[in-house]
Formats: structure tokens, sequence, C-alpha cells
């Protein structure tokens, strides 16, 4: 698999976590582009990446109000309206057993390095659409993080090991996950488990969901998905699960709640 980082010149975490990676690895496949990422559609097409045999890991900032110092990994998409780049109802392509290798070796980086940053998956949430398999690895939660040299190099040394590690034939349970909150703490302990590899999270903001989410999340799954998870408490109500169980049963995959 041909690994590709994109960052953009507008974003100081992404430039800072370039720093690093050029320090550490100057073999690396790395592209610097003017636009913000989330709104940089089609940009393996305009880079001409083969979209078969790549995969993009966008080096990025992350924003949030409520927390502080935290590295975080997702995949993207919209299950709704694009709201932050992307493509209305729209999920890209990733690759499980590539995010499950990211997220766990970031932890084990992150751990090593004995920093005060937290680690956590995303939910599913914004863009860009491309047609190249990817995931968003981000520095964050504030200007402070963005140019904190520290926590970029933690995420530079887990993009290059996860890039000089990552075995293509590695057997997972390849899993859709649905329910829970933002940053996911039930899916984060899946993620890091041996077991499951999960290629996308529909929280809760996100419900209902529709046929069409479920069979872009399917479709754009590798390898194809055989699980879906629930965060069952994590799904509200009676209201929202009974019409999403319902919805569930045509898509012939095993429902396994958490």
């Amino acid at each position: 698999m041909d690994f590709i980082i994109i960052a953009s010149k507008k974003d100081p975490a992404g430039m800072n976590i370039i720093e690093e990676l050029k320090k550490i690895n100057t073999k690396l496949k790395i592209n610097i582009i003017d636009k913000e990422l989330i709104f940089s559609d089609n940009i393996d097409k305009k880079l001409s990446i083969n979209e078969k045999e790549s995969f993009i890991v966008f080096a990025s900032k992350h924003r949030a109000k409520e927390l502080s110092k935290t590295l975080t990994v997702h995949t993207i998409g919209n299950f709704h309206k694009a709201e932050h780049g992307g493509i209305d109802n729209k999920i890209p392509k990733t690759n499980a057993t590539v995010f499950k290798h990211f997220f766990k070796n970031i932890n084990k980086i992150n751990s090593e390095s004995k920093s005060e940053y937290k680690v956590s998956l995303e939910a599913t949430h914004h863009g860009p659409y491309l047609e190249t398999p990817s995931l968003f690895i981000e520095l964050g939660s504030s200007e402070e993080e963005w140019n904190d040299k520290s926590g970029a190099k933690i995420i530079a040394e887990a993009i290059s090991e996860s890039i000089s590690s990552f075995k293509s034939n590695t057997k997972v349970k390849s899993a859709i996950a649905i329910g829970g909150p933002h940053y996911c703490p039930n899916f984060n302990k899946i993620q890091l488990e041996d077991e499951f590899a999960i290629n996308f999270i529909a929280s809760k903001y996100s419900l209902p969901l529709n046929k069409d989410n479920i069979k872009e999340m399917i479709s754009s799954s590798y390898p194809k998905p055989e699980y879906i998870i629930l965060d069952w408490k994590g799904l509200g109500n009676a209201e929202l699960k009974i019409p999403l169980l319902e919805l569930l049963k045509d898509f012939n995959l095993e429902i396994i709640k958490v």
C-alpha cells in the first residue's frame, strides 16, 4: 500500500506535524496544499493519486471547546448535510485495518512518551470527499496545542511507525459502529483490542440514520464489514433504538451490543 500524507498551509498543527515528520523519516510521500483539508474535495484526483493502491493520511489540527490536550484519529464523511466539507450524505472510503493500526500506534507512542495528551477516536463527521481511502490524525484542541512541538512529534512518530510497520494481510473482524458520544469511549476500547476493526462511527447525534446511510458505510468499508457494533446505552431511548434495529435487519450483518 502506498501511503501519502497531506497537510494544509493554513493549518499550523498540520505544518508542525510535517516538520517533525521530516526529521524522522525523509522517505515519506508528503503533499502540502493551499486549501483547508476539510474543503479539499477530490484532492486525490488533483494530485493524480492512484485510488486503488493508495491510502491518504490527513495531518490536521483538532478544534474543540470541551477538550484541551487531545490527539484524535477518525474517518471522514457526512451522514446528513455536509456542514464542514464533503458532500451531503456521502461517506468516502477507508480501510479498517489501517484505521485500527494507526489508532493503536498513536496510543502506544503517546503512552511511552508519558505526555499529558489524551488519545481518542472521533465519530465520522466532516469532509473532504475523495475516492481514495483515508483518515485524519489530529493535534488539538486549541492554538496552544497546534503549536506544541511535543504533540506534533507524537503524531509524526505515530504516522511514521504506522506506515513502516503496516501489514496488509492482517486479519480483522471488520465492523461499522453506531451510537454513543462524539469521542466514543466504548469504541476506543474496541479499536484497541485485537479482534474488531471499525471503519466508520455514526454517533448518537447522527441519528436517525436511513437505509442509504448504512449502505454508504458498508460500501465504503474495507474489508467488507461483517458486524455492526452498537453502543447500546449510547443510542438513547426506545424511539431511536427500535427504528434503528428494524432498519439494520435488512443488511445481514451480525449485531453486537456493547
